[in-house]
């Protein structure tokens, strides 16, 4: 049978006919490509795991983003010129997670700067602190974080370091029952704490704690983590590179055969799929000024969480 010019089969219409075109040149052009090349250009975008906040059962996006020191710079800066794209990798991988403090400089403000100017603003779980002694002083170094933050609600807020906390979390009650926080915490970074932060854990009824862990540093184990997952209580992890030092001391060290079978592809990466292991740990938030260091972090809250017994084969590789 010949179709006489410009007729065409039932339904094969000549914008379909082009779409078919283009769909056989995309074809064309990547069977041209190196076999790992295609797998990488087919393959589906890899979702970022979240789990569960005890207290509410709301799904947590697994890495997020902290602001100490990488959100510190002042606009006109080129460290600032960055950040939107810090966020921007957060929010593209799944992640949520902004964690600041009045004790980080400027990084409130500039957090809330990006954020206002973010058309993906609404995705954001904006965690903060109050970091300062007594009621009325508490009251307005948060009244501050909200108006820095650019936000009439906080998703989370955190007594800082344990300073005042009882006085810090009478408030902080009052105002989650307001609705102007959503989750209440508390936080710390050092060992020499950890005996309060038991105590303050058995004695309140906390939503979150955020406390330093990483393969270097497991004191967190022993007793912190298993108590917070006893009472209920969701854990952000921070300094999961060990203050940093860790992760550029591994830097010129080659990556080792074993990352593959986890899904890491850096250090970072292999770092953070640690602290991931335990299942009291919520999320993870490492600091970054750079958007490449942001995306790459995020990858490791994608795909398999090695076991306890696969680091019992592996850790000392990482610091040895």
């Amino acid at each position: 049978m010949h179709l006489l010019p410009h007729a065409h089969p039932a339904g094969l219409t000549r914008a379909r006919l082009l779409r078919m075109a283009v769909g056989l040149s995309a074809t064309a052009a990547m069977a041209g490509l190196p076999l790992a090349a295609r797998a990488q250009a087919t393959a589906p975008k890899a979702t970022m795991n979240t789990r569960p906040i005890p207290s509410t059962k709301e799904p947590l996006p697994v890495i997020g983003c902290g602001t100490w020191v990488g959100f510190g710079h002042a606009p006109g800066s080129a460290e600032y010129q960055r950040l939107p794209g810090v966020l921007q990798a957060l929010f593209d991988a799944g992640g949520t997670v902004l964690d600041s403090s009045p004790m980080y400089g400027r990084a409130e403000q500039t957090s809330g700067e990006l954020l206002a100017a973010s058309p993906a603003r609404a995705k954001a779980f904006l965690a903060t602190k109050v970091w300062t002694r007594g009621r009325e002083a508490g009251i307005a170094q948060m009244e501050q974080s909200f108006a820095h933050l650019k936000t009439d609600r906080i998703d989370l807020m955190q007594v800082h370091n344990l300073v005042d906390w009882r006085t810090q979390l009478a408030t902080l009650r009052e105002w989650k029952a307001s609705g102007r926080i959503r989750y209440i915490g508390i936080t710390h970074y050092t060992a020499s704490a950890f005996g309060e932060v038991e105590a303050v854990l058995r004695a309140e009824k906390l939503d979150f704690l955020q406390i330093n862990y990483a393969i270097d540093d497991r004191e967190v184990e022993k007793r912190v983590l298993p108590l917070a997952a006893e009472r209920g209580v969701a854990v952000i992890v921070n300094q999961p590179f060990g203050g940093g030092g860790l992760l550029r001391g591994l830097r010129d060290k080659p990556l080792p055969g074993w990352a593959a079978e986890i899904g890491a592809t850096s250090w970072a990466q292999v770092l953070l799929k640690f602290t991931l292991s335990h299942p009291a740990v919520t999320c993870v938030i490492p600091g970054t000024s750079r958007p490449e260091h942001m995306a790459d972090n995020a990858k490791a809250g994608a795909g398999p969480v090695p076991d306890a017994a696969f680091w019992r084969r592996h850790s000392a590789s990482v610091t040895g």
